[in-house]
């Protein structure tokens, strides 16, 4: 017998997927569609509002473009209740704004903690992905067949292949605009995609990433029967950036909005500006975000035309609570919030000026 192979050897110990509790079977993107199918009058009103908001972002359409609704969805309920409300003022105001409500179903997180509804549906650690995308996909629906598109971040570059039919805009966070895997799936979206600047304020990975969305790809991915495959892109032309303000302090003042119209100026595809009225422009103290609104709003009744609208973290109540037990209905568990009445007047405001 070979020392190689003498019964005292033990066996070798493995190198690969040490720090990995269990592998589980995700349900594939055409079986989730399947159950939960969309029809025509839902996709309709996907196409319109992403149309809107390309007209918009090339200066063709003259009207504000408003992504408005709750920092992130953990009770489906609640957020369609929200939908139901916010649903007759976008058609009423139609005419001088285009409101899409944002729907948000990943969070990043800085450390640990809740990572969204598609991650964690139960709230309680369990990570149930599988229900959790059936939820996010059956909201999408509820709310799209009520006229209102929706606006959603994407984290993880496979769940768009679940949901992205159902999507009128994207934003990639401040934490992901300098991540190639997310360049690269931008860059297959069918739908416009905001880039906000990084968490200090600068915007050069914005406009980088911009840039590189515009580009073809090739990553790895999924497809619809659920098979890892190459995906391949075209490029997205549909890219804009996002001022979100930063730890250097805000940036949504005529002064910084000038700045990033020069930064982008000369660039092809060159497209109007957002801007996001919490996060680092109000140091996410909720109280400040109605006076944001209004300084960019006066902005653009002053003539102020690289301005494409702004993002409002709004809810049902304002403020936001921890995760525990029993939750307030229509509260916020991540950034705080302003409250219904609030959006209410602020949306008044911007359609009647």
């Amino acid at each position: 017998m070979s020392a190689s192979k003498r019964p005292t050897d033990k066996p070798a110990a493995p190198t690969a997927d040490l720090h990995v509790a269990a592998f589980e079977p995700l349900a594939a993107p055409d079986e989730v569609k399947g159950k939960l199918p969309a029809d025509e009058a839902v996709l309709q009103t996907v196409r319109r509002g992403r149309d809107d908001i390309r007209r918009a972002l090339c200066g063709q359409d003259e009207r504000l473009v408003m992504i408005v609704g709750p920092c992130s969805v953990h009770d489906t309920e609640a957020a369609y209740d929200y939908a139901q409300r916010l649903a007759p003022l976008s058609a009423a105001a139609a005419d001088k704004l285009i409101i899409v409500m944002r729907v948000y179903f990943e969070k990043p997180r800085t450390t640990v903690g809740w990572k969204g509804l598609i991650n964690d549906p139960h709230g309680d650690g369990s990570c149930d992905i599988n229900t959790g995308l059936l939820n996010a996909r059956e909201l999408l629906l509820r709310i799209n067949a009520l006229g209102l598109p929706c606006a959603t971040e994407f984290l993880d570059p496979i769940v768009p292949q679940y949901a992205a039919d159902l999507v009128t805009w994207v934003a990639i966070g401040a934490r992901t605009t300098e991540s190639q895997t997310h360049r690269e799936m931008a860059s297959g979206l069918s739908m416009p995609v905001g880039f906000k600047n990084s968490t200090d304020g600068s915007l050069q990975a914005a406009l980088d990433a911009m840039v590189s969305a515009r580009h073809p790809h090739a990553f790895l991915g999924i497809d619809g029967a659920g098979a890892t495959c190459i995906v391949r892109t075209s490029g997205n032309p549909d890219t804009h950036l996002v001022l979100r303000g930063g730890t250097g302090g805000p940036n949504y003042h005529a002064a910084d909005v000038a700045a990033a119209k020069s930064a982008l100026a000369g660039e092809a595809g060159e497209r109007r500006i957002m801007v996001d009225c919490g996060h680092g422009n109000t140091s996410k103290d909720y109280h400040k975000i109605p006076a944001v609104f209004r300084d960019v709003l006066a902005q653009r009744r002053a003539g102020e035309k690289a301005i494409l609208g702004m993002m409002l973290e709004s809810n049902l109540l304002a403020g936001r609570q921890d995760m525990t037990s029993p939750l307030t209905y229509g509260q916020s568990i991540t950034d705080p919030c302003i409250d219904w009445p609030t959006t209410e007047q602020l949306l008044g405001e911007a359609s009647q000026k």
